[in-house]
């Protein structure tokens, strides 16, 4: 059974979208923050991760249709609903600090100007750390699966996007600005600061569901991480190839900055190579799943073909 791919990421987007609306506050505790920490977080996004959250759990359901009848209908509760706005959540506060003039110093971001830009760097700053925190108090929100799952939720997340994860990648990037460095380092860098939060997406998806069978924890692990990479190997080749106005970023930033990317060191050619080969081993790490892997695989399929 082949998937409406983009019927599924719509329903995704407009269900992250409406829970990410009502955990935000409203402006009228400090207007000024509120207004950035909205700006930043609503609107125009792709919302992959929370996708795989919506995709890992449907993976973990009983039944071996997981999308039922339309393919649009998601599995979701209490506990699945508030992991995918959590991981939102950490992902807005890392492009909102990624942006920053001490980080990447970007001005364009989901088509529109980044918060710092919109409205200054201090601001911008404390929008980030409240959306770190908002993403923890999500999970501590969860009261239909175990408190034992909700704590392994907590403990995904935090390695994911901490000092072990999303936080050491972003650190060794900057160290590599304006530096010659190999493949190998270039790939445990995106392994921690792209690919471990994606990975995390969709384990957290499972565990959202009630599902803790660590054989199946780790493949869903081992896919997430490989289609993590490929996820940022298309970036570098969009980065390259793409548009400002489609990608919603500016083209060209990368090598502006001097940065390590995939095609500066390999190429476009072999660059496409390697997405191919990450692709076909997220895809092998789905073996004996049958249909309940549909989702995961289109969008596997989806994150090395986008071209936005």
């Amino acid at each position: 059974m082949t998937l409406d791919i983009e019927a599924f990421l719509a329903t995704c987007r407009k269900r992250t979208n409406l829970l990410l609306e009502n955990c935000l506050p409203s402006n009228d505790a400090e207007p000024g923050l509120i207004e950035a920490i909205r700006y930043a977080t609503l609107g125009k996004a792709k919302r992959i991760r929370p996708c795989l959250v919506y995709a890992g759990a449907a993976l973990a359901s009983n039944s071996s249709s997981p999308l039922g009848t339309p393919y649009t209908d998601l599995t979701h509760s209490n506990a699945i609903d508030n992991t995918a706005c959590a991981i939102e959540l950490i992902h807005t506060y890392s492009l909102i600090h990624d942006d920053l003039p001490a980080m990447d110093d970007d001005d364009l971001r989901r088509g529109k100007a980044t918060c710092h830009i919109a409205y200054d760097e201090a601001t911008a700053i404390l929008a980030g750390d409240a959306l770190q925190s908002l993403a923890f108090e999500q999970l501590s929100l969860i009261d239909d699966i175990p408190p034992a799952q909700v704590l392994l939720l907590v403990q995904h997340l935090s390695q994911a996007s901490g000092m072990k994860g999303m936080v050491l990648g972003q650190a060794m990037d900057l160290g590599a600005t304006n530096k010659s460095v190999d493949v190998t380092y270039l790939e445990t860098m995106h392994r921690h600061k792209t690919a471990d939060l994606i990975a995390a997406s969709v384990v957290m998806g499972a565990l959202s569901n009630g599902h803790a069978d660590e054989r199946i924890l780790l493949s869903l692990h081992d896919y997430g991480m490989s289609i993590g990479l490929a996820f940022q190997v298309r970036d570098d080749i969009l980065d390259e190839l793409g548009d400002t106005e489609t990608l919603g970023k500016t083209v060209g930033a990368d090598a502006a900055r001097h940065k390590n990317t995939y095609t500066s060191l390999l190429g476009i050619e072999r660059s496409k190579t390697l997405l191919d080969e990450l692709l076909k081993h997220s895809l092998s790490a789905l073996d004996g799943f049958g249909d309940r892997a549909t989702q995961l695989r289109d969008l596997a399929h989806f994150m090395v073909q986008r071209t936005f």
